[in-house]
């Protein structure tokens, strides 16, 4: 795919791979040999069918760095970005032709969307293209902008271009600059050659600027005829910028729907194509997924969204229902955890239902006063159990049990986990393995269920991989029922030799933060903090962000928030970078302490 799409052939001697466990990347693009973590290349027999899809789009990534981030490299660190969307930009290409069944737009925006929304929302959120003074910075331009904003303004600058002449654009950028050194400039230097378009105005906003824009819409009409609708965008921060995208909207009625494909090239646009149609039950926007930004949604959008039988129509209602409820609009968390438990014992997609799951288990460890969560627990995890019993699917069924073990709380809900754990009997459909049954008994431990210690001794028996005894080794103190042994493990982070295994750190920070160890884990807040500029300087490129989102991702206390608060106030000349990775990880934070308190 790559030889036909760039026109050149691939440029080294040899094209091997190196799977290597517990590696903290997913793949690292070695010339001639590329690196891969073990366990995303090998998995087991009941993988689900995003675990295969991501696979192949890892695959994909990596291979597309022989030609963007090999052949042809950054001239400086602060490009390093353009190597990486490339090749996310190509994987989706991949993906697309070489997944059977892989519904390419579905995977595009449920992979990025909400992963690019969750920097870009923030007060640290940082542009595509920042600047680099020293390179000792470099790993903090590395984040979901990158990997996840930056393929989504690559698909806008296709169709703005058209696919044929961005193409020719790419394939000549590869040729001149072949077994050399280029700039992003060097490359809207010659797309700009190839529209009308000003590229470089375009290119300001969407690349060197960071943000996004919330849309409204006005609705005129009479007689039940629609006679005028305009939509508008204004930047989130409040600031005259606008985004000039492509996006579709749907006219949803109770026998059909009408799709309308917007040009919000100005700040506010009308669409004469909606003009004359019939008033519409509701109006889907971004139904095909493609834009970006905050989108206008409605409890009637809520309620239609079962009889959309578009995938992609229906996630983009969740993400909009989802990032608006952030916004303190449209809708509000108790609410919205009420809609996404009815969409789970209907949606049909995979890929849908993770995304369900995902912002489920967040509103109800995050968004909910404890009081509330313990009495709507019985509840919820009778819902999750019929759920999973009546879904057909057995990745579908997994996804579901993974969730009841997230939020399992009753004594009932527990021991029928530690059941399934002790005669390693998973309900009808679900296969686990190895690793499924050590998360189980984390999650046991991490409950205080009687005898905690002891289970985990007996999982730990029951590994037969001296790497995964390892880590499960490495994690019990931080599962301890004794909050003395939990603060004990905590103080060995602070030596750089107890956090070479950043991955197990990252995972032994997400069980002592957890909601259900608050009480006994928020005073680890401002030494965490205080450790940031050191883990910087001694950890991998991707640490310091997963340390703090770790430590501050599941606080909702006015606290916690103006420990975070105070540490910025006492640091007014703070690394730049790294004071925004605190407000990007912090942003869950400050926007729970606001919605719980309501």
């Amino acid at each position: 795919f790559m030889q036909d799409y760039t026109q050149i052939s691939y440029p080294f001697q040899k094209f091997d791979f190196t799977a290597i466990p517990d590696f903290q990347y997913g793949g690292m693009e070695h010339v001639g040999a590329i690196d891969y973590k073990a366990s995303s290349l090998f998995l087991d027999e009941g993988a689900t069918q995003d675990q295969k899809i991501s696979r192949s789009s890892l695959i994909a990534h990596e291979t597309a760095h022989m030609w963007f981030g090999d052949l042809v490299t950054m001239q400086w660190f602060n490009d390093v970005w353009m190597k990486e969307v490339f090749a996310n930009f190509m994987a989706d290409k991949i993906t697309q032709v070489a997944v059977a069944n892989a519904n390419y737009d579905l995977k595009f925006l449920v992979d990025h969307l909400p992963a690019a929304y969750a920097v870009d929302r923030t007060a640290g959120a940082n542009p595509i293209r920042q600047q680099l003074d020293n390179l000792q910075d470099a790993g903090t331009l590395y984040g979901n902008i990158i990997y996840h904003k930056a393929p989504v303004m690559m698909r806008q600058l296709e169709q703005l271009m058209g696919a044929e002449a961005f193409k020719a654009g790419l394939q000549e950028y590869l040729k001149t600059y072949a077994f050399n050194n280029a700039t992003w400039p060097d490359l809207i230097q010659i797309l700009d050659a190839r529209t009308p378009a000003d590229l470089q105005a375009w290119n300001q906003v969407w690349v060197n600027e960071p943000g996004r824009p919330v849309f409204n819409y006005d609705l005129q009409t009479q007689n039940n005829k629609i006679t005028q609708l305009q939509i508008t965008q204004k930047a989130e921060d409040n600031s005259d910028r606008i985004w000039p995208q492509f996006f579709t909207i749907t006219l949803v009625y109770p026998d059909q729907q009408q799709k309308i494909t917007v040009n919000q090239h100005a700040r506010a646009v009308t669409v004469p194509a909606a003009v004359g149609a019939a008033v519409p039950t509701f109006i889907l926007f971004n139904s095909t997924g493609q834009g970006y930004g905050v989108f206008p949604t409605s409890e009637a959008v809520a309620q239609g969204l079962e009889h959309l039988k578009n995938p992609v129509a229906r996630a983009s209602g969740y993400i909009s229902l989802y990032e608006n409820m952030l916004n303190g609009r449209a809708v509000n968390p108790q609410a919205l955890l009420t809609i996404y438990r009815a969409a789970l014992t209907r949606e049909p997609e995979e890929l849908n239902l993770k995304l369900l799951t995902g912002y489920l288990s967040d509103i109800y460890w995050r968004l909910l006063k404890p009081t509330d969560r313990t009495a709507l627990a019985p509840e919820l995890e009778k819902e999750l159990w019929q759920a999973l019993e009546k879904n057909p699917t057995p990745n579908a069924k997994k996804l579901l049990f993974k969730t009841y073990q997230s939020i399992a709380l009753t004594p009932a809900a527990q021991k029928q986990l530690y059941q399934i754990w002790e005669q390693e009997q998973p309900p009808a459909g679900v296969k686990l393995n190895e690793d499924d049954y050590t998360a189980l008994a984390q999650a046991l431990a991490l409950r205080n269920y009687p005898h905690s210690q002891q289970l985990l001794t007996q999982q730990l028996a029951r590994i037969k991989n001296p790497d995964r005894q390892q880590r499960l080794q490495f994690l019990m103190p931080a599962l301890a029922p004794e909050a003395a042994v939990r603060d004990a493990f905590f103080a060995s982070l602070q030596r750089a030799q107890n956090r070479e295994k950043e991955a197990w750190v990252v995972t032994a920070l997400s069980y002592l933060h957890h909601p259900l160890r608050h009480q006994t884990s928020e005073k680890y807040l401002p030494a965490s903090l205080n450790l940031l500029e050191e883990i910087q300087l001694t950890g991998d490129i991707f640490f310091p962000y997963a340390w703090l989102q770790a430590t501050l991702g599941n606080y909702a206390t006015p606290t916690a928030a103006n420990t975070v608060r105070t540490f910025l106030q006492q640091h007014p000349d703070y690394n730049p970078k790294l004071k925004a990775k605190i407000l990007q990880a912090a942003d869950d934070l400050f926007r729970a302490e606001r919605l719980v308190q309501q």
